[in-house]
């Protein structure tokens, strides 16, 4: 149950993504035409559209945490035993828990400090554009506790204990490597001589 609410509110956010990406491309694409076409302009389309991209930014890290869409390397985890992986799991989970705490606190003051103070072109709160980080920490520190408690209770699979996703540059490099490794292998079997393991005679002096 816990898990289809997430699915949904993912897909919600997605939407707002969505939403947010093609009123962005409508202000730009709309004020570089007004002004070449017709000495014209936007007024809001430069600030607001900043304030969007921030906005799908941090709507953006909420779903790729829910995904487990983190760039790293597995190149030590994924060779731990399972009782390795959780303990790496465990303490990443925990810096990040403490990280998003830090992120929130500075942003709910900075709300704060700027809620009084108008944008210079649309007049809207300025804590509107330092509420995105509120937002994702919320959010974000929902979903780690989350997947933390998974962890704890023995809920996650073995594949799900390396959280990270490779780049893919690192991964069509391994790719890479591998099939060198095999053809390297393949020309090397067949590379032997029939005759290679034959002694010689002995030469006469």
């Amino acid at each position: 149950m816990l898990n289809t609410l997430i699915d949904r509110y993912c897909r919600f956010i997605n939407l707002l993504i969505a939403l947010a990406l093609a009123v962005m491309v409508v202000l730009v694409f709309g004020n570089v035409v007004l002004r070449y076409a017709f000495n014209s302009g936007i007024a809001i389309s430069e600030e607001l559209s900043r304030w969007l991209f921030v906005w799908v930014t941090f709507l953006g890290a909420v779903t790729a945490i829910k995904e487990n869409a983190h760039l790293g390397t597995d190149m030590l985890v994924s060779r731990l035993p399972v009782m390795g992986k959780k303990v790496c799991l465990v303490l990443g989970h925990l810096l990040m828990l403490y990280i998003t705490w830090l992120f929130f606190d500075g942003s709910w003051q900075q709300a704060k400090i700027n809620w009084d103070v108008q944008a210079p072109v649309t007049g809207a709160s300025v804590a509107i554009f330092y509420s995105s980080g509120v937002a994702f920490s919320v959010c974000a520190g929902f979903l780690l506790v989350l997947q933390l408690l998974r962890a704890l209770t023995g809920q996650l699979s073995d594949e799900e204990l390396v959280m990270v996703k490779e780049s893919e540059e690192q991964a069509e490099l391994e790719a890479l490597q591998a099939e060198l490794a095999r053809e390297s292998a393949a020309g090397g079997s067949q590379s032997h001589s029939p005759l290679g393991d034959t002694p010689l005679p002995h030469s006469r002096r």
